[in-house]
Parts: structure tokens; C-alpha cells; sequence
């Protein structure tokens, strides 16, 4: 695939990294445009980057790799506090948020981005045997349901000032977006609709449109 259009970089430390590769370069050719997906494992890996994907995995496992790498955490932190687009799945989801809780052991002790005003609660639908799929509403998306997989998903529990709710089951709060945040509790990378995937993808070129412009990209200057 060329590289002339928006990159997107994939955290991969852990987790549905290749399943997210997929899902991107689907949504790229879905679109017919330009662009690249590069696994993102150092902060090096940062540079260049429009958007990034935080995929579902083990949120304890990331977040112990990441405290050794804190380079990459910080780096991380930057882009997207200066409005680089983000996509947190389940896991992705726990390492935005600002608070993680356990049904077991209570408020957890993980590192965290704390960009996303969120409170999580992991695990909240059960454990691995009790993954489920479900249709949603997700107006954001568009009218036709979204099918959500979740596996060991958890909730948010609490959503503060500027956190818009985009998706719920029943009560419970399962995909949010803060500004140029998205996360879901599911997993969009595991299922056939590539809807968030063309989101961020789109978020992402908006975003490199407006940086190359801010830097003078592409702009010959005027004679005076």
C-alpha cells in the first residue's frame, strides 16, 4: 500500500495488533485511498503517525510493558493531547481512562494515559466463557446496528464533563467520544463492519490536512 496518504499507527506492545492491521487496510481500500498502518512498538514508531489504534488485549500486560517503556507512554500522551485522532477497543479503552476498577480487587493499580475522562470497570460482563456478540445503535456510525463482540469487556461506569456516550446495552455505557477520542468496550477489529476503522481513518487525514497546513506543506510562497 502507498505511503503518500495518512498513517496509521498500531500499539503493539500486546493484543489484536494484526487483527487491527487488517481491519485499517480493509478500510483503506473500502475508501479508495491512499495510506499506511505501521506497528507502533517505540516512540520512535510516533513520528509521522495521523491516528493511532489501541487494541484489545490484556490492559495489565500493556500497561506493565509500557511502564518500562514510559518513553513510549509520554510520547503517546503528546500526540493525542495536541488532537491526533485515537481508537481505544476494550483494553484500549482501559489505558485511556482515568480510573480502572475490578469487581475483585477494587480500584487497580495500573498505569494509565488519563486522557479520557472516563471511569472504567473491567471485566463486567464476566470472563472469557461469557463472551457475547450484540447489535447496537449507534447514531455516530450510522442507522444500521452495529454487531459488537465482547469478550472480558468492561464498562465505563462513570463518564465525566465532555465525554459524549455513543453506544449502550441496555443500561450500560459501552463506547464513548471525548474530542478526538473514540473507544468502545468491543472489539470492531474482530467483526466484519469496518466502521470505526473508517472513522479514524477519516479523523486521521482531517488531522494530517490541518497539521500539513499549519507547517506550510504543499504551499509555494507568494511573490511579492
Amino acid at each position: 500500500m502507498r505511503n503518500d496518504g495518512p498513517i496509521i499507527g498500531v500499539l503493539g506492545i500486546q493484543g489484536d495488533v494484526e487483527e487491527n492491521v487488517s481491519q485499517t487496510r480493509t478500510a483503506f481500500n473500502y475508501l479508495g485511498r491512499r495510506g499506511d498502518v505501521r506497528i507502533v512498538r517505540y516512540a520512535k514508531d510516533i513520528s509521522g503517525i495521523s491516528g493511532l489504534i489501541l487494541p484489545g488485549g490484556e490492559s495489565t500486560v500493556v500497561s506493565n510493558l509500557a511502564t518500562v517503556n514510559g518513553e513510549l507512554f509520554r510520547e503517546i500522551a503528546d500526540v493525542v493531547s495536541r488532537g491526533m485522532p485515537v481508537l481505544g477497543t476494550c483494553a484500549g479503552m482501559i489505558i485511556l481512562s482515568t480510573r480502572a476498577h475490578d469487581r475483585v480487587i477494587g480500584q487497580t493499580k495500573q498505569k494509565l494515559l488519563s486522557l479520557l475522562n472516563i471511569v472504567v470497570e473491567r471485566n463486567a460482563f464476566g470472563r472469557q466463557k461469557d463472551s457475547f456478540e450484540a447489535d447496537m445503535e449507534i447514531p455516530m456510525m450510522g442507522k444500521r446496528p452495529f454487531k459488537g463482540i465482547f469478550i472480558r469487556a468492561p464498562i465505563v461506569s462513570k463518564a465525566e464533563e465532555g465525554v459524549q456516550v455513543i453506544a449502550k446495552i441496555e443500561d450500560k455505557v459501552v463506547a464513548v467520544k471525548q474530542d478526538n477520542i473514540v473507544a468502545t468496550a468491543f472489539h470492531p477489529e474482530l467483526g466484519s463492519d469496518h466502521r470505526f476503522h473508517l472513522h479514524l481513518i477519516k479523523s486521521a487525514s482531517e488531522f494530517r490536512d490541518r497539521t500539513n497546513l499549519m507547517r506550510g506543506v504543499g504551499f509555494e510562497p507568494t511573490n511579492p
